[in-house]
Parts: structure tokens; sequence; C-alpha cells
């Protein structure tokens, strides 16, 4: 496929100078299109190749305007830098210069020091909102913040997922200026941002490139958001990795988390769009690039991107600390040790493996390094994706999560929290939308329905007492209070462990691979890596409520235990319920690495 050519344009309207603006609106369905400015103007595009109006024109920063097509319908710009509120009302047009960098000598962090903090901006509040908690989370060890998407969506309150202008960022956050004052100040705490960005569909409302740009889509296959969309088009492709760049470039986000491109049906895109952005980026920066796939393409991990979001060993995990089995921790009922011995072992559980549905998924991973795996306890999926949205801590033995925490920050993958998990909070993380009309309905009933299966939901009754996703109330529940005391247990495990991390762990990684994991017993594992600098990382788990027949290792060092003295008992040959010892041996003293944050 080859890359832009003379006859293709950035979506869009781009700022020539202070004073000047292009528009250009790719509308191959289109016969006539005009930019129809909040001042009354009407300006008509000139028709140009493939499908392309385009018109350059006096406009300064902070213009707003519409596309007229045909003279029948008035739309956003599908590239809409900025929006005058709602998808529906005026896009804006924005100087990507008016912004002055604080911190313009930040190149990031390498990968091996990512310790990754999820959040949803709307929930916190906004752009401005987020920077009040960007200190404490730096003293807690966290290296960089990951915001679940931003792409303007229909209302204002959403997971984000429902994005219909990727471009734009949501109005109801705050303003460009103020999400890159946001970032600006997160680098100054030493922190990286990532973004998470939605590329396999575009949400429900306010999409209107069906009418005047079809070839965006592919009839013949589909996502389980309706018709794919079409990466064979070039155009369709620079939209979205133009915008990829947007948010690495203008906006200086370190790093994008690709949000599930198993439904993306074009692969060669992926690698394209990896390429593109390892070509543009000035190779002294730090940006990370991962993936949320449900196919498990460990090849696509040797293509450009650092690593894949690990379900499998979340889902695992998860089976362990609740017992839950129902939808697809069913794929984890049966030997949910064994898979959690394998993700620590190989990285996938599923490996060509056949899941509850009789198909094979995923590739060999065993060849990865184990820094290539994003592993959590809980993200906003497997929060939201209850019912009631209740936390981790609410469902599992306060001591078998403290085991599983300990097994979460200290091995070799690449830790991630879901914000408030420091706090243990008690406020859920529901699914909240905002939806109206017909819309809202459909989305209410369709989220009551998807727990028709569970039992604790046959009855429908039970199911109406679902929170109703474009309630107000349902988003308001749903905002974390994140001024528990510092000094609270919980938030004092995560400061122990992630201090660990830095002082012992995160340096030695470059290098880092398996050296097998041995399953001891239901819910018991001891899995062994060795580190870059030869060191051997050991981590003796102990999930289940019964002590395990284990034996000791000769010649390390205790990083970490719990519960306390429970290295005393495996001197005796056990290993404690609810366990989770961590040690080391090294091969040589660990020397710093530049910039190393504490």
């Amino acid at each position: 496929m080859p890359l832009r050519t003379l006859e293709t344009w950035p979506h869009g309207a781009i700022m020539l100078d202070a004073e000047h603006t292009r528009f250009a609106l790719w509308a191959p369905d289109a016969f006539f299109v005009s930019v129809e400015l909040e001042d009354g103007q009407s300006l008509p595009l000139l028709p140009q190749a493939d499908g392309w109006f385009v018109i350059k024109t006096r406009c300064p920063a902070g213009t707003r305007y519409r596309y007229n097509i045909d003279g029948e319908l008035e739309v956003p710009d599908p590239a809409s830098r900025a929006q005058a509120g709602d998808i529906h009302r005026h896009s804006v047009v924005v100087d990507p210069l008016a912004y002055t960098w604080r911190h313009r000598d930040w190149l990031g962090r390498p990968w091996n020091e990512a310790v990754i903090y999820e959040l949803h901006v709307g929930a916190l509040g906004g752009f401005v909102e987020v920077e009040q908690h960007l200190a404490r989370l730096a003293g807690l060890g966290i290296t960089a913040i990951e915001l679940m998407p931003l792409a303007q969506f229909p209302g204002d309150r959403n997971w984000g997922y429902d994005g219909v202008l990727p471009y734009a960022p949501q109005a109801s956050y705050g303003t460009p200026e103020q999400l890159k004052h946001l970032i600006d100040s997160a680098h100054g705490h030493g922190l990286a941002v990532l973004l998470d960005v939605v590329y396999n569909h575009f949400g429900p409302d306010g999409n209107y490139l069906h009418r005047y740009a079809k070839a965006f889509f592919n009839e013949d296959k589909h996502t389980p958001w309706g018709a794919a969309i079409d990466f064979r088009r070039r155009e369709v492709r620079d939209f979205f990795i133009d915008n990829a760049l947007m948010w690495l470039l203008e906006y200086r986000f370190d790093g994008l988390r690709f949000d599930a491109v198993h439904a993306i049906k074009s692969p060669d895109f992926l690698q394209e769009l990896a390429q593109r952005i390892r070509q543009q980026i000035d190779p002294a920066r730090h940006v990370w690039l991962t993936v949320e796939n449900e196919h498990n393409q460990a090849s696509l991990l040797q293509e450009g991107y650092d690593a894949q979001w690990n379900d499998d060993g979340h889902n695992a995990l998860h089976v362990l600390l609740t017992g839950e089995t129902e939808a697809y921790y069913a794929d984890y009922a049966d030997n949910p040790t064994e898979q959690l011995a394998r993700c620590l072992s190989q990285g996938f559980v599923f490996q060509g493996h056949t899941n509850r549905h009789g198909k094979a998924r995923g590739e060999p991973s065993g060849h990865l390094p184990p820094t290539a795996f994003v592993l959590f306890l809980q993200n906003h999926d497997q929060i939201g994706n209850r019912a009631f949205g209740e936390r981790l801590h609410q469902l599992a033995h306060p001591d078998a999560l403290k085991a599983a925490t300990a097994l979460l920050l200290l091995s070799p993958m690449i830790p991630l929290m879901f914000m408030g998990d420091e706090f243990a909070v008690e406020q859920p993380f529901l699914f909240f939308t905002s939806h109206h009309g017909e819309l809202a309905e459909l989305v209410r009933e369709g989220r009551r329905n998807e727990f028709s299966a569970f039992d604790a939901f046959s009855d429908p009754a039970r199911r109406e007492q679902i929170p109703d996703p474009n309630a107000q109330q349902t988003f308001e529940d749903s905002r974390p209070n994140l001024t528990a005391s510092g000094q609270s247990a919980i938030y004092t495990l995560y400061r122990q462990l992630l201090k660990i991390r830095h002082e012992q762990i995160i340096a030695r990684l470059p290098g880092a691979h398996p050296l097998g994991a041995e399953v001891l017993a239901p819910g018991a594992v001891s899995a062994r890596w060795q580190l870059g600098d030869g060191s051997l990382l050991r981590i003796d788990l102990n999930l289940s409520d019964k002590p395990v027949v284990h034996s000791p290792q000769a010649g390390t060092s205790l990083l970490f235990e719990h519960p306390p003295k429970s290295a005393d008992l495996l001197n005796q040959g056990t290993l404690a319920p609810y366990c989770a010892l961590v040690s080391l041996t090294t091969a040589a003293p660990l020397l710093p690495p530049d910039g190393e944050r504490p």
C-alpha cells in the first residue's frame, strides 16, 4: 500500500498560517460541498480527484464551521480538532501552536520503566481536575497514566468507546490547550501519558460518513458494531494514521493503546500504522504502542508494537481469586492454576489452544520477553462489564488479593492498575453513556439483556435492577473517591511494592526471560525468571486457603513476603495460605539507569 500521494490531503481544517486555513473533506458520494461559517459565510469547496473537496481561505483559529452536503445536510467535520459543545454542534478551527510547552526536552521513559495507571478523565472531573492527582501518583511509584478514549462522543458522559470525531478531544472534559497542559504537567512529574484510541468502529450517534463517504466502510465484513472500516482505501488509512500522529506529535502523548484490533479486518493496516509512527517520531523519544487483541497475535508484537494487554493472565487470576466461571471466565474454569503457570512462563494462555466455542485461539508466545505483556488484576472492562460494577476487593479474599497484587507489581510483566485500586475504593465503575430517545432505550435494554444468560439475572425483575447507563446517577456513582488517607493499608502496600520494583527490578528487565513455572497445587504456583543482568527472580504464590508443600531455594534474598513470617514456614517446607514470596538471587550489583526516578 503506497504512502500518501500528491492527490490526497490531510483530513480536516489545517491552519496554513495565523490567518489562513485549508479545509479538506473526502466525500466521494457528494456532488457539492460547502463550508458554512458561523458568521453566515458559505464557501463552496472545490472538487478534486478521488472524491476530495478542498478550499484555502482566510479563516483564523477559533472560527466555528460546518460542512453542507449537497445543500441537504449540515455535518461536523469528521476530522474536527475541537467541537463547540456536542458532536451535532459546530466544529472549531484549532491552532496547533497556540500552546507553549514548558517541558520541551521531555523524551519519555523506556518501556521497562512502565507502571501504568488507567483512568477515566470524565469520572475525575476533566483535564484540569486530573492534574490534581499527578503528584500523588508519581509519589506512589506510577510512571505513566493512561487516559480512556477522548474522541468526541454524543452527550457529556461516556466510557469513550462511542467516539465519533477521533481528532477532537471531548469538549465536556476541556479544551485542546487544557489537555496539552495536563500532558505537559505530567511530564513535569516524570509521568508518561498514554491515550486509548478506537480505530475499529465509530459510535452509533453523530456519524454521517455513510451519507457522503460510504467507502469508509466494507459492507462485506462486519464487526460487533456493524460494517467494518475499510482500510483498503488510502484515504481511510491516512485518516487514522494521521490521527495517531496528531496525538503523538501535536499533543506529545507518550504512547497509544489501540482498542480491539482484532476487529480491524485489514491486518496489514496495523503493520503500516506502527511503521509510519516509528518512521515519523524522533528516534530519541520513547513512544509506547500497545494493543488489545483477542486473537493473541504474538507476531504483531514483533512488528513495531511493544506489548499486548494480557486478558488471559487476568482471567486466570480472576477465576482463582473469585471462583467465578460464567461468560468468558468459562475458558478458565477447569484448570486456572495450570493456565496461570503458562501465562507466567510463556505470556499468553491461549497459544492456539481451543476455547469454549471449539475454536483455536492465539499464537505461540514463549519466545517473547515478559515485558511484551501488560498484566492487570482489573481494568475498566473487567469492572464495568459487571452488572453492578463491583471491584475486585469486594469479591476476593483480602489476603489472596494482596498476594496477587504482589505478583502484579513485582513480576517482570508490565503492571497496569485502574483508578482507585490504590485505595480499594468502594465506588463501582459502571457502564455509562448519555444517549437520548430510541438509542437510549436500545442501550438500556441491550445492557440488561447482556446478563440474561447469567444465573443471577435469570429473573427479569432482577435485570431491571441493573443501573440504566444513561442515568446521570449511574455516572455519579462511578466517580471514585481518591482522597482517602495515604496511610491506608492498601495504599501502603502499593507504595511498598512499587518501591521494590523501582529499586530492584526495573533496571534489570531489559533482556529478561522466563525460566518456567511449576504448579504446586490448585491455586499455587512457583515461577522463575532470569533478568537482564543474570539475576534470578522467583515468585512463590498460593491463592488458596490451604497450605502447600514446597521447598525453599538456597541463596536467595527475600524482597517481599505476605503474610509476615511466611518465609519461615517455607523454610519448614510449607507455603502458607494466601501467600506471596518474592525473592532475588543477584548476579552483580545493580547500577541504576540514567534518569531513574523513584
